[in-house]
């Protein structure tokens, strides 16, 4: 189980993007109307996140305050 204050949705501004973090430190990505886009676990170090997607893909961001999470050159914001 993860232990940090993020778990829960963040969406993107114009909310095609939407990351569900779960309490388990899995995570589910929707992207326009693809559901369940991307899936995969991640992992919260600090205020930095590491995403491993299952089809391999890798990528991370950074919380900058406790309602918004800068990821992939996107900002997004606890809904």
């Amino acid at each position: 189980m993860q232990q940090h204050p993020y778990v829960g949705m963040w969406v993107a501004d114009d909310g095609r993007v939407r990351h569900e973090l779960l309490p388990n430190g899995r995570y589910d990505e929707v992207r326009g109307n693809r559901e369940s886009a991307y899936r995969g676990r991640y992992e919260v170090t600090g205020s930095h996140i590491e995403y491993w997607d299952d089809t391999g893909f890798t990528a991370d961001g950074d919380f900058v305050d406790g309602n918004t999470l800068h990821h992939g050159g996107m900002v997004l914001r606890r809904k």
